[in-house]
Parts: structure tokens; sequence; C-alpha cells
């Protein structure tokens, strides 16, 4: 029960259902009280017009005072009564009527009728409702003088007619009202009940995905906020999807990068335990078991910054540093990687100023990556060229080689993880370019590829340091 409450559907029916009940409350106060209102002073304006009018014929006294009350009452449509005034202790009053078209009935719920004792003592023509217990009248009293005396003239309708109309007009609204009521009830509780289940589907969408089920989509077909709700859970079910089998895919995938040189390394620690090895095989097997440390130390080290560059926890620093040095910082560092696989490795020429904002050592670790990848990937004997540029305000660079260059199909998958060419060696993780690429937008540029066959051009991006910074920059190289 507790449940049923606390639901939106009952809630959003209960508001409807009082939100209807004030907005009939509110036309109930408006209608009946001024109905009632209207009612009153219309009577009681038809009766002063009346006593107005009759009272001309009444003062000239040509007419008997009782024959006169019974003719204005039947053409009057109201009780008329005439009064003498009578001295009181205190003034001047009336009492019993002397003459009353209501002649079969007592005179004594009019005797000293309040609104014809003003009347009387004011001189002029006073009117009003006199309540009688359950009863109401609407009166009109007017003096007029008479053969030296004054008299007053005053004309009584009961209000029960028009009080039956008006409780008619309410019971009526009450009804109406009532009835109104219990649509609303039924039409909000039955909306909300829609609207309800419409949430109690997202509900459950969300429980699918929150367990890791991403096959079923989320569908709302209404075009309300709930329609764009459903879509938004769905579009977060797919990229749930993706980063899912991302996830997976990442885990085979450094799973398989990992056992690879490990099980190289059990075998060859498994061939050293031969005694019959000669020094010359102990000495090849403990230079490819290094060559597989460094592998699994490089796979490390790569598996480690994209997980802080997953994490947000990659902090780097924006600083100029000057691209020309750094090139050829590149050459000197990975010039006997080039001789030892026979590559060329040359350093261009570059623009003198080419001064980028961003980080040195990460942007050395990119032009490590990039480089690496050029000799790596590329014949023996290809010349790979490095050089520092600048163009449209933008600091760039560029690793050159004039290998046989990558596929069109494949260049948009190369900088996802873990992805290899076919053909290419298998000593890289397939990790390096993925990394330079989110290093670059971490810095605020990017790595850009231009490659057909005989030419593939590696880019790094960065933003062009500003003029004061570069002029500093130049001149600590100068005292350098």
């Amino acid at each position: 029960m507790s449940r049923f409450f606390r639901s939106v559907g009952t809630r959003l029916s209960l508001a409807l259902l009082l939100l209807v009940a004030a907005a009939l409350g509110i036309v109930y106060l408006a209608v009946v009280p001024s109905l009632w209102t209207r009612l009153e002073n219309t009577r009681l304006a038809q009766l002063e017009t009346a006593a107005r009018r009759s009272v001309h014929v009444a003062a000239r006294g040509s007419v008997p005072a009782q024959d006169f009350a019974d003719t204005s009452a039947h053409e009057i449509g109201a009780r008329v009564m005439i009064f003498q005034s009578s001295v009181v202790p205190g003034g001047t009053a009336v009492g019993s009527p002397v003459a009353d078209s209501s002649s079969g009935q007592s005179s004594q719920d009019v005797t000293n009728d309040p609104i014809a004792t003003e009347a009387l003592q004011s001189g002029a023509l006073r009117h009003g409702i006199l309540r009688r217990g359950d009863s109401s009248y609407a009166e009109a009293a007017i003096p007029y003088g008479l053969d030296g005396s004054t008299f007053v003239l005053l004309l009584r309708d009961s209000m029960q007619s028009q009080l039956g109309s008006v409780k008619l007009v309410q019971r009526r609204l009450l009804f109406a009202a009532g009835a109104a009521l219990v649509i609303a009830l039924i039409l909000g509780y039955g909306g909300a009940w829609i609207f309800a289940r419409r949430i109690r589907r997202l509900e459950r969408a969300a429980e699918r995905i929150a367990g890791g089920r991403f096959d079923e989509p989320v569908r709302d077909p209404g075009g309300d906020e709930l329609g764009d709700l459903a879509a938004a859970f769905d579009r977060m079910r797919v990229r749930l999807a993706q980063l899912d089998d991302a996830r997976r895919e990442f885990v085979a995938n450094a799973s398989h990068e990992l056992r690879t040189p490990l099980f190289s390394l059990a075998g060859f620690l498994e061939l050293l335990d031969d005694e019959e090895l000669d020094e010359a095989t102990r000495l090849e097997f403990l230079d490819s078991m290094r060559e597989q440390v460094g592998r699994l130390t490089k796979l490390a080290s790569d598996l480690l910054d994209l997980s802080r560059l997953d994490a947000g926890r990659l902090t780097v620093e924006r600083e100029p540093i000057e691209l020309g040095g750094l090139a050829a910082d590149l050459v000197e560092e990975l010039g006997p990687v080039s001789r030892a696989s026979k590559h060329e490795l040359v350093l261009d020429d570059g623009h003198e100023g080419a001064v980028a904002l961003g980080d040195e050592l990460r942007t050395l670790q990119i032009g490590r990556i990039l480089v690496e990848n050029a000799l790596l990937h590329t014949p023996a004997g290809t010349p790979v060229r490095v050089r520092a540029v600048r163009r449209d305000g933008i600091a760039v660079l560029e690793v050159e080689d004039e290998g046989p260059g990558i596929p069109v199909e494949r260049q948009a998958q190369l900088f996802e993880r873990f992805f290899r060419l076919d053909g290419t060696r298998a000593s890289g993780s397939g990790l390096g370019l993925a990394i330079a690429k989110q290093l670059a937008e971490l810095m605020g540029g990017g790595v850009e590829l231009d490659s057909r066959p005989g030419k593939t051009v590696f880019a790094l991006t960065l933003p062009q340091a500003p003029a004061r910074e570069q002029r500093a920059r130049a001149q600590v190289a100068v005292s350098n």
C-alpha cells in the first residue's frame, strides 16, 4: 500500500485531482455568492423603481389606502404596505401597517419594520435585505405626506424563489464538480499509469545495462522528454557496449602481448638449464632474453601511460619547445638504432623559430614513437628524415620516410590500440601511435598522416608559442 502512494502514477493523479478540486472551488466561490448578490441587487433595484413610481399616486390620496395597496401589489408583484408615523419615546416610528395587500395574513411580521422606520426617520428612500429566520426579504421604503400626516410606503418581496434558483445552480454545480473530479481522477490515474509504465520500462532498461546486457535497444514511442531520455539511454547503451567491447579486446590483446615474451623467456630459461649448451649459444639466448625483457618493459610503460590517459591523471606542462633542437636530439639519440637497422636517419634543415607550446618530455616521447615506427616498418636502406617547420600559426615536427606507404583503407585504424598492419614486423605492441595521438591531443595538438607509395609523413602539430615566449626561448638558447 505504501508503494502505491509513493508511485509516480498515484502522485500525478492526486496532484491532478487537487488541481481540479481547487479550480472547481474557485469557480464555486466566484459563481454562487456573486449570483445571489446579483439577484438581491436586481430585485432591490426593481422595488426601488416601483416605490418611486407608486409614491406619487399614494401621496394624492385619490384612492383608499387599502385599494391602492391591493392594486399596486398586483402590478408590482410584491407585497405593498402603508405605515403611518407615530410618536414614540426618542422620536418617531412605524407600528402596524394601516394598509396591507396581504390582508389575509398577520401583520406582526412587519410591525416596526426596520427599513420602513429608517426611511421615516431619514425622510428618504431606503432599501435592503431583511432576514427573518430562514427567510429573506427584499424591501424598499419611501416616506410621503398626506393631509398633514407622514406615511411610509413599503414594498416587500420574498427572495425564496430566487434562493431556490441559486440552490438549484449550487446543486448542479456541485454535481458537475463531483463528476469532474471523478473523471479527472480516472483520466489522471490512467494517464499517470501510462506515464509510469514508460518510466518503468526505462528503469528495466537501466537495470539491464547495469547488469552488462547491451544487446536490447532502449525505445520509447513518445516524442516528449521521456522519449528524449530513452534516446539518451540508448546512446549510453551503445557507448557502453563499445567500451565493454574495447575493454574485452584490450584485455585480450594485452594478455596476448604479455604472454608472447613471457613464453619466450620461459623457453630460453629451460634451454639454459642444458649443461651441454655451448658459450656462444648461451650468450645468444641471453641477448634474446634481454630483448624480450625490453619488450616487456616497453609494453608495461605503454600500458601505464594509457591507463593514466584514460583516467585523466596524466598531466602535461605548457612551456616553449624549440622543435628544431628537439629534432636534432632525436636524430642523435636514435642514430645507433637506425644504423643497426640499416636506415639512414637524416635531420633536414628546418624552419628556424619553430617554437611550440607543450610538454618537452612528452613531445620527445612522441617524436621517439614516430621515428621508431618509421625505422621499424620500412625496408632496410630506406631514408628517414626528421624536420621542424612552421605553418599557419602552428609548430610541426615531421618524420618522413620513403617506404611503401600505408593503404588508404587502413590509415583510419592506424591510431587504434594494438592495431598492426598485415605483413609488418610483430615486435611492436601496436600502442605507440595510439599513445602519441592522445598525448598530442592532451597538449592541444594532434598527429597527422599523409601516406602514399614512396612517401609517408607523420606530423606532430602543436600550438605555436607566443612571440614573447619565443624571444625568451631564443635568448636562453643563445646564452647556452
